[in-house]
């Protein structure tokens, strides 16, 4: 509009003058106009080729993001089974935790235990001490008590020896068992039958026999072993126990106080018998029989003098034993 109007106002001016000035004008504005097409062109150009070049940019980095989400979708997978395997790890954490809470339960608990065990153990121990120190003692004492056994079963044997040397020499049919010392005198020789007086042949007998058997039983060597000195009278089975049990204690009886009484006793001996002197009736309690197992009413019917050892009962309960092991061992 501005050019229309310019060109009206020349235009008024007079058409004489203005014709080259026109051509001028048009000829500018041609080139004016040729100038900004190819500029424009030229623009054009620059854009597109910056569009393309951009395009391609774009499209590369397009690619790039491509390229990239992949890899990132890659890496959350990773991440995913990373995010699973550490969720198994803080669950197998949290069940070992929890082993080991239960662990440490169970060591508090074993180590109570295990104080109380040594707690035990010292006790045991102080009784295993105590009892080791009661064994040495008791092994002391049945070291005496074996020295005392060996002792009295010396003795034992010297006085039983003693005793059959004397006897022997005084010319007295008396036998000594040789495995405890008893002698066994026959009754008819001191008492009639049924009777318990003393005969006038066994007085006789005993006035001979007492002095020899007090003789080596009283002698000072053995006074600390001697225990006690027993007249024991027994009878065969005719007639009742209770009556065989009075007239085997009578008759017992009677010989016991014969020998306190003799008069060839001193009185050292009269008053050590007088401890030791025990007088029993045994009735038909221990009989004896024949070869054929048939009661033996002569040899039934005796008067027996027995001794025994302070420790005697000690040693035929030691023998039991012995006894006893021997025959587990075999």
């Amino acid at each position: 509009m501005a050019r229309q109007r310019i060109h009206n106002r020349r235009a008024s001016r007079g058409s004489a003058g203005g014709g080259a000035s026109w051509i001028s004008y048009s000829d500018m504005m041609a080139a004016l106009l040729l100038i900004f097409v190819l500029i424009l062109s030229y623009s054009l150009y620059q854009y597109f080729s910056m569009l393309e070049s951009k395009s391609r940019e774009l499209e590369q980095q397009r690619i790039q993001l491509n390229l990239a989400e992949t890899a990132l979708g890659e890496k959350e997978q990773t991440l995913i089974v990373i995010q699973a395997n550490l969720d198994e790890l803080q669950t197998t954490l949290t069940a070992k935790e929890e082993e080991l809470d239960q662990a440490n339960i169970i060591l508090i608990s074993r180590e109570e235990e295990l104080a109380q065990l040594q707690a035990t153990l010292a006790l045991k121990q102080a009784d295993l001490d105590a009892a080791t120190a009661r064994l040495e003692e008791q092994q002391l004492a049945l070291t005496n008590q074996a020295r005392r056994i060996d002792d009295l079963i010396g003795i034992r044997t010297t006085m039983i020896r003693e005793l059959s040397t004397s006897l022997n020499e005084a010319n007295l049919k008396a036998t000594v068992d040789p495995n405890n010392g008893d002698i066994v005198l026959d009754s008819a020789v001191f008492f009639e039958t049924g009777k318990s007086t003393i005969k006038e042949e066994g007085q006789q007998l005993l006035n001979r026999f007492i002095p020899v058997y007090l003789d080596v039983l009283l002698r000072d060597e053995y006074a600390d072993y001697l225990g006690e000195i027993i007249i024991e009278g027994h009878t065969d089975s005719s007639g009742t126990y209770d009556a065989n049990l009075k007239l085997s204690e009578e008759r017992a009886l009677q010989v016991a106080l014969y020998c306190l009484n003799l008069p060839s006793l001193s009185s050292a001996q009269k008053a050590k018998l007088q401890q030791i002197l025990t007088a029993k009736g045994r009735s038909y309690a221990d009989l004896v029989y024949d070869e054929f197992g048939r009661e033996d009413a002569d040899a039934s019917r005796r008067v027996e003098f027995k001794f025994s050892l302070k420790d005697s009962e000690m040693i035929e309960e030691m023998n039991k034993i012995l006894s006893a092991t021997e025959e587990r061992t075999e």
